[in-house]
């Protein structure tokens, strides 16, 4: 199994970032997908969540309205879009995928930062 995420980076404050994450090895269109994200210094914290049809998307309150969680099913891939980014969304952000088992990456650095 791998969950590989890619497209953090430093990003001013008022940017966008598109994060995505592959995954192989699962069966990926019938597992719920995630983000998460932990700041330095905090615990990890539930970001985003996308049912495995891709239909209800959840978000938390921090982030409502400015991110978007998708999926291609045909790629095994999630991403997660991220606008008007705020010194606050800095933080190394992690994909998983949930059903009986949960699967983990190894997480991509968002800098949020003039």
């Amino acid at each position: 199994v791998q969950v590989v995420e890619s497209g953090g980076g430093l990003v001013q404050p008022g940017g966008s970032l598109r994060l995505s994450c592959v995954t192989s090895g699962f069966t990926f269109s019938d597992y719920n997908m995630n983000w998460y994200r932990q700041a330095p210094g905090k615990e990890r914290e539930w970001v985003a969540g996308l049912t495995s049809t891709g239909i209800i998307n959840y978000y938390a309150d921090s982030v409502k309205g400015r991110f978007t969680i998708s999926r291609d099913n045909a790629k095994n891939t999630v991403y997660l879009q991220m606008n008007s980014l705020k010194p606050e969304d800095t933080a190394v952000y992690y994909c998983n995928a949930r059903r009986l088992i949960t699967y983990w990456g190894k997480g991509t650095l968002v800098t949020v930062s003039s």
